[in-house]
């Protein structure tokens, strides 16, 4: 007990509205139906936690978490409630601006941390809950919070000081995978695996398979509470990154803001624990995207520079390209011409500097010369909101995206479509405006992206100056009846 008020408990039970002897009951009721019937709590021990920091034993602080995340619908983990015995509890030195829900936890926590937190977000979808009521972190917060963690030596590395084995960590999470050692052909088919849900995602989408990640996840947090050898822990840990990354842009595609960041964060983890400085570098670079897309530029260049400078001296020349394109959208957004155009040219640099003598990592093999042309476009388009004269740049950029755009991925055509369609309304060509905003349009119906409705709610607003033109009135109309009706989605489409 730390004597002083677990205020993170505090906050959450203060949005839950419940009254402390509810709480108690409640906590009861949930131990029962886990299994666990002898557990007795009062209103007394309830306002203990609260209001003393007390924290309680287990199973206590999951079936609060599972009651919380029910309630709020959205993930609250046991660090989201101050509840974790090692490190802080609910107390804020300092202010919780410093180290946002605990980030970084101590490396023995990360297959924990994991495994919880996809249990809820599994149980979210089996309750059929929204998921996305909670605020994301600031990216200066993130940035301070990760930065010197991330420049250290990885921790699972030949002469790191073995943990317990198997893996000792705190009993996190629901329906968790046994801990047994697995083999080099099972890691096989787990890496697989990823490639799978990788291009479904690029091509329809990250509603339709979200949950399935998710859950496979969870099984690979499980598998990780087994220490394996070295080479093999470190394979595991790349399959985890790799799915927590995808769990986290598929989140982020279907508008589950918070999830997808916490995700994006769990991934920079597990990267790091494999000893992938550059793939937690990347990871990171997914949320900064994240931060430019919901209008928080200057949040996502924090990302940005720790993304960069945490990726460490083997990241390959065409992954710091990568990251080049989201500085520059990043700047482009704040109007940022010239660092802008600064920006991009170090990225053109980049990627034609790379040989291809070094075979890039899974991750990365998705960034192709399509890529960074629609990224330039983007960037560009982007950019023209502030001066219409990048607006030309921007469709010389999508028209070369889209004339390399042949393998399937169909989410990132439509976004080159809207950039073309976008560009030539700011650069007062309403016809050809027209014909790429119907090509958009005509694919998004099979497509489960929510990120490509934003973008489409982006140039809808370009539509208003030409409404009196036929066929751009029918157009507008189209794309009223075609946009999903949504909370909060309408006001995308005023102008």
């Amino acid at each position: 007990m730390s004597g002083q008020p677990n205020t993170r408990l505090s906050d959450l039970f203060g949005l839950a509205g419940w009254s402390k002897g509810e709480l108690a009951r409640l906590v009861n009721r949930q131990a029962a139906a886990m299994g666990h019937p002898q557990l007795s709590t009062d209103t007394s021990r309830v306002r203990r936690w609260i209001d003393m920091g007390e924290i309680p034993r287990d199973p206590v602080p999951r079936v609060l978490a599972a009651l919380f995340t029910e309630r709020l619908g959205r993930v609250v983990t046991i660090e989201d409630l101050g509840l974790v015995r090692h490190g802080r509890t609910g107390k804020r030195p300092g202010g919780s601006v410093e180290h946002p829900d605990d980030v970084p936890w101590a490396p023995e926590r990360t297959a924990a941390v994991l495994t919880e937190f996809t249990g809820m977000d599994l149980m979210l979808n089996r309750r059929g809950l929204v998921g996305a009521g909670a605020a994301l972190a600031a990216g200066s917060a993130l940035s301070s919070a990760m930065y010197d963690w991330l420049h250290t030596d990885p921790t699972l590395t030949a002469d790191a000081p073995r943990l317990d084995d198997p893996l000792h960590a705190d009993p996190a999470g629901f329906d968790r995978y046994e801990a047994a050692p697995i083999g080099s052909q099972e890691i096989e088919e787990l890496e697989r695996s990823v490639e799978v849900f990788r291009a479904w995602d690029a091509a329809r989408g990250g509603g339709l398979q979200r949950k399935a990640v998710v859950g496979q996840l969870n099984e690979v947090g499980g598998m990780l509470a087994y220490r394996h050898p070295d080479h093999l822990q470190r394979r595991l840990w790349g399959v985890a990154a790799n799915l927590a990354v995808l769990a986290g842009w598929m989140s982020h595609d279907v508008g589950l803001e918070p999830t997808a960041q916490k995700y994006f964060v769990i991934a920079a983890h597990a990267a790091r624990e494999g000893g992938d400085r550059p793939r937690a570098g990347e990871a990171l670079s997914r949320a900064a995207r994240q931060m430019v897309h919901l209008g928080r530029p200057d949040d996502a260049l924090d990302l940005m520079k720790l993304a960069q400078s945490g990726s460490g001296d083997e990241v390959l020349p065409r992954t710091k390209a990568m990251l080049y394109t989201i500085e520059a959208w990043a700047q482009a957004s704040m109007g940022k011409g010239q660092a802008m155009r600064r920006t991009l040219g170090q990225a053109e640099d980049l990627f034609v500097s790379d040989r291809g003598d070094v075979p890039p990592p899974s991750w990365m093999q998705t960034f192709k010369e399509a890529d960074l042309y629609g990224m330039q476009a983007l960037a560009y388009r982007t950019l023209a909101e502030h001066e219409p004269s990048a607006a030309v740049h921007a469709q010389h950029y999508a028209e070369k995206a889209l004339a390399l755009r042949n393998d399937g991925r169909e989410r990132s055509k439509i976004f080159d479509h809207l950039s073309m369609a976008s560009a030539c309304f700011i650069a007062d060509d309403p016809e050809q405006a027209d014909r790429y905003a119907r090509l958009a349009l005509m694919s998004m119906g099979a497509n489960s992206s929510r990120r490509t409705w934003d973008r489409l709610g982006q140039m809808y607003r370009l539509t208003a100056e030409y409404s009196s033109y036929p066929k751009i009135n029918e157009l507008r109309e189209e794309i009223r009846l075609a946009l999903p009706k949504t909370k909060g989605r309408g006001s995308s489409t005023q102008a």
